[in-house]
């Protein structure tokens, strides 16, 4: 059942200051075996993030507004997008003393930097389409909301991604090396075989 703009705006929260991981936001991707493919984005928050009452504020809304399988009851072992850094993914080290969220969507997100530029007579923010412009390790905002689930015995709260805003470079988190890295300086000639 789909929320009303209102509805859904009681669960949306402008998340500032985060950094992007695993960010498929130019093409959708989907889980191998599943056709439900959706544009996805990590959010890594700080743990002593101003956001984070607000978070989990939010999420519980999202609870307190049920979903119709739940017949007006809070499912047992409900699960929760926010999640343990520290604990899940010990092993990613750009994880560490972080919280983050799984943000995604089947609409892509409108991803714009901080810098604007006037189109029909009105300032507006300047959109990014170059995926090496936007990446796995930039920082930025994030528009998102929470919305609940109810399906085959899993239930929970879920966030949806609404738009992205990048404000700053960060290291690549992707592994590899960029064309630039490989090649920049280089003038090899090979002759041919």
């Amino acid at each position: 059942m789909a929320k009303t703009k209102e509805e859904a705006s009681k669960t949306k929260v402008i998340l500032k200051g985060v950094r992007f991981s695993y960010a498929n936001v130019f093409r959708p991707t989907a889980i191998e075996g599943s056709d439900n493919a959706k544009y996805n984005v990590s959010l890594l928050i700080k743990k002593n993030h101003p956001q984070l009452a607000e978070i989990k504020k939010k999420i519980e809304l999202a609870i307190a507004g049920g979903h119709p399988k739940w017949k007006s009851k809070r499912p047992a072992n409900l699960k929760l997008p926010l999640r343990d850094g520290d604990k899940e993914r010990p092993d990613n080290p750009e994880y560490k003393g972080m919280y983050f969220l799984g943000a995604n969507s089947h609409i892509k997100p409108k991803i714009v930097s901080t810098e604007t530029e006037e189109v029909d007579g009105k300032e507006q923010l300047v959109q990014i389409t170059d995926p090496e412009e936007f990446y796995s390790g930039c920082y930025g905002n994030a528009s998102i909301n929470f919305y609940t689930y109810g399906a085959a015995g899993n239930n929970g709260v879920a966030c949806g991604l609404n738009n992205l805003q990048k404000t700053k470079d960060g290291e690549r988190l992707a592994s590899g090396s960029t064309a630039d890295e490989d090649f920049a300086g280089e003038s090899v000639e090979v002759d041919d075989l």
